[in-house]
């Protein structure tokens, strides 16, 4: 399977260097550029990429905000936002986070960790640079945030399923949570995807974040 990826970032050097990466990973194909958050927003409801990389720092709409857009657009369900920045915690990854990005990149990371990220997030098979995102996670779910909605409540599932996002919440994959639980990894997934559909979780990111907002999992754990 092809996987389609968006480009925002308005610095052209960096827009073109990820171009000829894509360009040159056969399963890959970039199906639009953009320079701004508008450009993006038009960029995902025009084209439908799987992925789209995208730039927080930007001229007229910003890339959280454009995440955000694009994220509670029904009709752009299927658009993952991976955010590319160029720091490790910072402010704006966990706004990101906060406003449905499936995760974040640093910029300086080596080719194939990015084609390899695209790849991950298109199959919603792990959170891409899970110790990193992590980290970044456990500090947004440790901060006092009165305007942050409650989680959903876990009642809903199964215990096994409780299982199974507290997992996801570690950052496995659905081949180690497959093992761990002495199951397939297509059991797994099917299992994460239950989860998914009862919590209206949009991606595994967004379930990392309600098994630590839930109190499934505890910082530091």
């Amino acid at each position: 399977m092809t996987v389609r990826v968006g480009v925002v970032d308005d610095q052209p050097l960096i827009r073109t260097g990820l171009r000829s990466m894509i360009d040159h990973a056969s399963d890959l194909e970039l199906v639009g550029e953009a320079a701004d958050g508008e450009q993006a927003v038009e960029l995902a409801r025009r084209h439908r990429p799987d992925v789209m990389l995208m730039d927080v720092r930007m001229p007229e709409l910003d890339g959280i905000e454009a995440t955000r857009q694009i994220t509670a657009d029904a009709d752009l369900a299927g658009v993952r936002v991976v955010m590319l920045t160029t720091f490790d915690l910072d402010d704006y990854v966990h706004a990101a986070i906060r406003a449905g990005a499936s995760g974040f990149l640093l910029k300086d990371a080596p080719p194939e960790d990015v084609l390899d990220a695209i790849r991950v997030v298109a199959r919603g098979d792990a959170l891409l640079a899970p110790s990193i995102t992590r980290r970044i996670i456990e500090e947004l779910a440790a901060r006092p945030d009165p305007d942050r909605p409650a989680p959903p409540n876990l009642e809903i599932l199964t215990d096994r399923e409780r299982e199974v996002l507290a997992l996801v919440g570690r950052g496995l994959s659905n081949a180690e949570i497959g093992s761990r639980l002495f199951v397939s990894p297509a059991t797994a997934k099917t299992h994460v995807s239950h989860v998914m559909t009862k919590l209206y979780a949009r991606d595994r990111a967004q379930l990392v974040v309600i098994a630590y907002e839930s109190g499934l999992i505890r910082p530091g754990e």
